[in-house]
């Protein structure tokens, strides 16, 4: 206000004019609401990698991305489960592409879903995901831990993965939630192998706690594209280093656990910025990396800078291989929750328990 007041001592009009610019400015809503703002005003960031990523041109869809929405009775069982018990999936909010191959099973005959836990309203808004924001959502379910529980155990699978929204309205950002969660699972399947995907609770450790001693088997937590380009495509509060620290406090405070992150490709990002996160990955142990194209959700997201070659998804499995990761996910159709992924981590923890 100082710096105002100064301001309009020395030229009464302009400061007038910059007050009325402020006073009928965009409110939270216009935020919130894609369509009110240009990708410019929402990012608020200058340079010339702006330029780059708000001048793509459309790229048209290439034929090994192409794939059939799903059918069968596997899958018309778990939707039917899901409505019935009021319950959401990343699956269906995030529109993955995979939803038919997964919920419909494959070729081992093993349906994956996963579920969204606290609603499916997140008070953040990442430039690259259609799931809907508020900064105020409803207030969590109490019946949703026992609901979730209750879902699984009909559908008889042997691993489920548990994701949510970001929930930064909650003091503890849903930790104990999803901590509850897990424990009611593996009090009605012991032998289940349950992996949780979670968000970063803002930097607050101790929330990485709680959820990485409720039981779990697999701690993953998504940096979801290279360092240089996280103020562009996440949310601000999210961060590179942010989420290096939740991947190395799970591993921390169970050194038996394994971690797990995701990274999409066709963002923009050069080769060296791709090693230099796995190689940060890599330092803090963590033990599994899912590649995958990003996918543009609607027109009001980020455009896709470029689809990548099958070749060379093929060849960042290689690298990440050599680097040490335990397994590499890496196609243009793999998401963090890919069930190709999932049954190979099922076999390392069946070894671990094994031993």
């Amino acid at each position: 206000m100082k710096l105002l007041r100064q301001f309009s001592s020395c030229n009464p009009s302009l400061a007038t004019k910059f007050a009325d610019k402020l006073a009928t400015g965009p409110s939270f809503a216009d935020f919130v609401n894609p369509k009110s703002l240009s990708i410019e005003e929402s990012l608020e960031l200058g340079g010339p990698r702006l330029q780059q990523i708000t001048k793509r041109k459309h790229q048209k869809l290439p034929e090994w991305l192409k794939t059939d929405f799903g059918s069968g009775e596997h899958f018309k069982k778990i939707k039917k489960d899901l409505r019935g018990l009021k319950l959401h999936t990343v699956c269906e909010e995030a529109k993955c592409p995979n939803m038919g191959e997964c919920w419909g099973g494959g070729e081992d005959g093993t349906a994956t879903a996963t579920i969204m836990l606290m609603g499916d309203e997140c008070t953040r808004g990442c430039r690259f995901c259609s799931v809907k924001t508020n900064r105020t959502p409803k207030p969590l379910d109490p019946l949703e831990p026992e609901n979730t529980a209750e879902a699984i155990t009909r559908w008889g699978v042997d691993y489920i993965v548990l994701t949510s929204v970001d929930r930064d309205d909650l003091p503890d950002g849903g930790s104990a939630h999803f901590a509850e969660t897990v424990r009611l699972i593996k009090q009605k399947s012991p032998k289940m192998l349950v992996e949780t995907l979670t968000g970063d609770f803002w930097g607050k450790l101790e929330c990485v706690d709680t959820v990485a001693l409720s039981g779990l088997d697999v701690y993953a937590h998504n940096i979801e594209t290279v360092e240089n380009l996280q103020p562009y495509v996440r949310d601000r509060r999210a961060g590179f280093k942010q989420s290096l620290a939740v991947l190395e406090r799970a591993k921390t405070v169970r050194p038996d656990l394994i971690t797990k992150t995701s990274m999409m490709l066709g963002l923009g990002e050069t080769d060296e910025e791709v090693m230099h996160a796995l190689k940060a990955l890599r330092e803090i142990k963590v033990d599994v990396v899912t590649f995958g194209q990003y996918m543009r959700p609607t027109k009001n997201h980020l455009k896709v800078a470029e689809y990548v070659t099958p070749e060379k998804f093929d060849h960042w499995a290689k690298v990440a291989t050599e680097l040490g990761f335990r397994y590499v996910a890496s196609g243009p159709l793999v998401r963090s929750s890919y069930k190709a992924g999932e049954f190979y981590i099922k076999n390392i923890l069946q070894g671990q328990q094994a031993q």
